[in-house]
């Protein structure tokens, strides 16, 4: 099912998610929306907060982009990233390895907006599949890059927040009419599951 992006804005975007615990029906139903939603929307990653729920639940997929390249280690192996993808991450936990690089991204909540942001060139993760098991991913280029944009939105980071304060500016008209729009998009909603108290 696709699912609707939220845009700069909506506060559930600067949540901190919480740990999933339990992994069952609704949080795989979860991951497979999302992994629609991705697809459906061109991305490269989508993380839980981005759909409406503060969870610590991202899914990447970089195999649609030829002209950015990423290298993959599951478990120490290395592994062709496209016959990887999609990667779900349950309460990922990553460290920062290598120099840094800037390079161009966006953010499905940002529509038309990019910006030039600095990234470690490599990273390693731990982390749950949807079975519940532990494992370790190492990437870099792209990939490396997608994750560390989505583990700063598990985290309610957006990658404006890393952008340099010449760039912010420069976009400020821009991110105040995005946000003024969501804002009166959110007044006229209906309230999430999430949102509904019982």
């Amino acid at each position: 099912m696709i699912l609707p992006i939220l845009q700069y804005g909506d506060p559930i975007l600067r949540a901190k998610g919480e740990r999933i615990e339990k992994i069952d029906a609704r949080i795989r139903e979860l991951a497979a929306n999302m992994i629609e939603t991705m697809h459906e929307a061109h991305g490269v990653g989508l993380a839980a907060q981005q759909v409406g729920e503060a969870l610590q639940l991202t899914v990447l997929d970089v195999s649609a982009v030829e002209d950015r390249q990423s290298t993959l280690k599951l478990s120490g192996k290395d592994v062709d990233p496209k016959s990887a993808m999609p990667i779900v991450l349950i309460n990922p936990e990553i460290e920062l390895r290598g120099e840094t690089e800037v390079g161009v991204e966006g953010c499905l909540s940002f529509p038309e907006i990019t910006g030039d942001i600095e990234r470690a060139q490599s990273v390693l993760v731990r982390a749950q599949t949807l079975e519940g098991e532990m494992f370790q991913i190492e990437a870099s280029g792209l990939l490396a890059r997608a994750i560390q944009h989505e583990h700063d939105h598990l985290h309610g980071v957006l990658f404006i927040d890393r952008m340099s304060s010449a760039a912010k500016a420069a976009l400020s008209s821009r991110l105040k009419r995005l946000q003024k729009e969501t804002r009166r998009g959110i007044r006229h909603r209906e309230p999430l599951v999430s949102e509904t108290v019982l």
